[in-house]
């Protein structure tokens, strides 16, 4: 065999077994590698709604590789899980964090999503009209009012419209049934946006003395817009009309009274008095 071919092969057979061992040595080294660290913390069994009262049934344990999410609750305090409120909706296989959960002892429902000093009020809107069918929770909208004016005596003298609250957060939206006149019951869209005590007060008059409608808006904007309300009267106002033009007022002045003045005229004895008017004027 040609000694230059042998050579070639001999390294080339070296080279190839380095290769191998190299190669041996790493998938060993991996496959016996230490598994990573895990963390058993709470998540959802299943998708859980804005204040249902957790349960065991709620609950199971999922293993976390790495770092903890913050506020996670950890398989060994399940029990401070169960028998919380939940603030906020949960899916399923979300780990349960502490912030979406409600006070222990608080309850259910809505009451304890409402922050200290707020308060939720209750607006019934129609779905025809308004865009009640489309606002979820945590959007935000302004709230807008029309109808006659105090001291209007009837529709003929114009029914105005406002914008009475602006940026208000929503907390639910949903329907509740309310019986008619006729004593059967109907759907009426509710909607609890969440106020101060004095929007309260002002939505509570605004309820019963005035039809309300809502409006979306972008949740990034947050800028409170001084806006003038409008009158039905307006909208039918030509915008090419001239404007009126101001009445200009003339002052007239009054004649003053003519000054008179009095010659006494002495004829022997006698004496008489004559009155006579100041020159410009009349006797």
């Amino acid at each position: 065999m040609n000694r230059r071919l042998l050579t070639i092969l001999l390294v080339a057979f070296f080279i190839a077994a380095i290769c191998t061992f190299l190669v041996y040595r790493m998938v060993q080294n991996r496959v016996t590698a230490r598994p990573a660290a895990t963390t058993g913390v709470v998540a959802a069994k299943m998708d859980i709604k804005l204040g249902t009262i957790l349960t065991a049934d709620n609950l199971k344990s999922i293993e976390i590789a790495g770092p903890v999410p913050p506020g996670a609750i950890l398989v060994k305090d399940t029990g401070t899980v169960v028998g919380r409120g939940v603030i906020s909706d949960l899916y399923e296989g979300e780990p349960i964090i502490e912030s979406r959960l409600a006070a222990a002892g608080s309850g259910g429902g809505l009451a304890p999503k409402i922050p200290l000093g707020m308060r939720a009020c209750a607006v019934r809107v129609d779905d025809v009209v308004d865009v009640s069918g489309f606002v979820t929770p945590d959007m935000r909208v302004d709230v807008l009012i029309s109808g006659l004016p105090p001291g209007a005596q009837n529709a003929n003298e114009g029914t105005v419209s406002r914008t009475l609250l602006q940026n208000i957060q929503v907390l639910s939206a949903g329907t509740e049934y309310q019986k008619d006149a006729q004593g059967k019951a109907k759907p009426v869209q509710v909607v609890n946006l969440l106020v101060t005590p004095e929007q309260a007060e002002t939505l509570s008059l605004a309820t019963n003395q005035a039809r309300i409608q809502l409006v979306l808006r972008n949740p990034l904007d947050t800028k409170i817009s001084p806006v003038a309300g409008t009158a039905t009267s307006n909208l039918f106002a030509d915008p090419n009309a001239p404007a009126p033009k101001p009445r200009t007022v003339v002052a007239t002045k009054k004649a003053a009274a003519p000054q008179a003045f009095s010659i006494e005229v002495m004829n022997g004895s006698k004496s008489s008095e004559e009155k006579f008017a100041s020159p410009g004027g009349h006797q």
